[in-house]
């Protein structure tokens, strides 16, 4: 494909001049001086000038140009002799042949880039490609229709730093998967420059020099907003059906709880009003009384075995236990939350240790409980501004052989007396919450003979931690 420039642009038009004034030059020095060296190789000068600016027709009739006029020049000085100004001739044909070969060659090397670079532009994605430092050298239309940022406003600019870009992972986690398989996919968080938020597919491809070291990165997105609002608008759904669920549920056995309840607690009033009128008679009738006291503390320990029954009703089903690696589970768990540690802007560590032995227990009540513990770990850290949002996820192995998992954020922590409550029945931290998200959770634990609990960091957060038995045991 031919790279002719018509009309040529004043910068073509000056390098052109150049081109010529440098070969009439060399072809004067040439021609008219005595001098004992090769002049006519500064002919390749001419030759490069011109390649860079003209087709491939054009640079083969500069060649043939200069060719000629070496030739002229030996002949109109030398004649036909034979002897070192042949050899001087000889060479100086030779650097302009080759010159003029290795020119046309990268001539077809660029407008083969530049093919590849339209096609690339033709793509819906965003593509562009980035140093290892994360400089831009090359941004596609797809990337200035997404991020509204034109090619020649973000050439030579960090990438991440520019988009705001917010990480599935931490960065040296990421680059560390890249350089160890050439390959990188997950969900990134940008920012346009307007100031909008968009989800992006990101696909990175490394690139590499001939000694195998990193060179550059080819980075795809695209963009998955619509899509996730639309997954976003169904857990909604999903989670209102639910909640629906459960109030229904309760209405249906409001009754018979009413019932049970309002019998021990009637005779605690009952009794309640009998000890007061036998302690208000004028001479007062102490043993009554206790007698009274005695029957309310065993009304109320019948109404704390009817509470007791119906919790254990609500837990009647019997688990699934099955051998199950905890890595694994957690792993299954991640992408239903991925989407608000994103919102929320929290970096999530991963530290499974893969040597574990599996656990008994049931896949959903496990991954019930690690949803809970996320989620609240992230609601946690909701008004954190003055430190990274930081939720590390751990899992290792007791002295005792059990396997411990721990879920760590960089939020505003807890104090003991919290610590020792959080996961009591109807108690709660947070405005409008029912209290039983970890109650639950606690008796998943029980069940599975396991053991769950919190405690505050060293500095800024809270750790919940539970431990279960390996299936082996």
């Amino acid at each position: 494909m031919a790279l002719s420039v018509s009309p040529p642009s004043a910068q073509t038009a000056g390098m052109l001049v150049a081109a010529a004034a440098l070969g009439l030059g060399v072809f004067l020095v040439d021609t008219a001086t005595p001098l004992d060296i090769a002049v006519a190789v500064l002919y390749v000068v001419v030759i490069l000038i011109a390649a860079s600016v003209m087709s491939r027709r054009g640079i083969m009739i500069v060649a043939g140009l200069c060719f000629a006029l070496t030739l002229f020049s030996f002949l109109f000085a030398h004649g036909l002799t034979v002897g070192p100004a042949l050899a001087r001739c000889v060479m100086s044909l030779s650097a302009i042949a080759i010159t003029t070969f290795l020119a046309l060659k990268n001539q077809e090397a660029v407008t083969v880039l530049k093919e590849q670079a339209s096609l690339i532009d033709l793509s819906h994605d965003a593509i562009f490609v980035r140093d290892m430092d994360s400089t831009i050298r090359f941004w596609n239309r797809g990337a200035e229709r997404l991020y509204g940022w034109a090619r020649d406003e973000v050439l030579g600019k960090q990438s991440h730093v520019l988009l705001q870009t917010v990480f599935p992972a931490t960065p040296e986690a990421i680059v560390r998967e890249l350089l160890e398989t050439d390959r990188w996919e997950g969900t990134l968080l940008h920012t346009t420059r307007a100031g909008a938020r968009v989800s992006v597919a990101s696909r990175w491809a490394l690139q590499r020099d001939p000694r195998g070291r990193p060179l550059a990165v080819l980075e795809t997105n695209t963009d998955i907003t619509e899509r996730q609002h639309a997954q976003e608008a169904l857990q909604q759904a999903q989670a209102n059906l639910a909640h629906v669920t459960r109030v229904t549920t309760l209405g249906e056995l409001a009754a018979s709880i009413a019932h049970e309840v309002n019998q021990p607690l009637a005779a605690v009033v009952t009794n309640g009003e009998a000890g007061l009128r036998w302690l208000g008679r004028a001479e007062p009738d102490l043993e009554e009384a206790k007698g009274a006291l005695h029957r309310m503390i065993a009304d109320g320990k019948r109404a704390g075995e009817v509470i007791a029954r119906i919790r254990s009703l609500a837990r009647k089903a019997p688990t699934q236990a099955a051998p199950l690696s905890i890595a694994e589970t957690i792993e299954e768990v991640l992408p239903l939350v991925q989407r608000e540690l994103m919102r929320h802007r929290v970096r999530l560590r991963l530290d499974l240790a893969r040597d574990l032995p599996t656990v008994a227990a049931d896949r959903v009540q496990l991954q019930q409980v690690m949803i809970n513990l996320l989620v609240n770990a992230v609601q946690a850290m909701e008004s954190v501004t003055d430190r990274p949002r930081e939720l590390t996820v751990r899992t290792s192995r007791c002295d005792d052989g059990r396997v411990l998992v721990e879920v760590e954020d960089s939020g505003l922590g807890l104090d003991a007396d919290t610590a020792g409550r959080l996961f009591d029945a109807f108690y709660t931290t947070k405005p409008g919450g029912m209290g039983m998200g970890l109650s639950i959770c606690r008796s998943i634990m029980e069940a599975h003979g396991g053991r769950i609990w919190a405690a505050p960091n060293d500095g800024p957060g809270a750790t919940f931690r539970f431990t279960l038995p390996p299936a082996a045991l």
